[in-house]
């Protein structure tokens, strides 16, 4: 009976990818909201400040299409509130 043959062949590997346009982007801009201090800030000074940046944004990574651009800002709004209190939290353990 014969043995059967191993694979031979390695992969090498590649080093780490270059992240998408898309990851850059989102990067930036977390980066962005932290630098600018967004977090907290009144609810009519975060629309203004995403409207600027989301041009920006579009101006700066042409690649990404309006819905890319729409999931981004989008992300970015979650990433902009504030942490929710540990009140609330224990507020809503004991109600249930």
């Amino acid at each position: 009976m014969a043995k059967p043959q191993r694979n031979t062949t390695t992969r090498r590997y590649a080093g780490p990818t270059e992240p998408s346009p898309f990851e850059q982007a989102r990067d930036e801009l977390f980066q962005h909201i932290m630098r600018c201090g967004v977090v907290g800030s009144a609810p009519e000074h975060v629309e203004e400040w995403f409207a600027e940046t989301m041009k920006y944004m579009t101006d700066r990574f042409p690649e990404l299409d309006e819905s890319k651009i729409g999931e981004l800002k989008t992300l970015g709004m979650r990433f902009a509130q504030p942490p929710k209190s540990r009140t609330e939290t224990t507020d809503a353990a004991s109600a249930a």
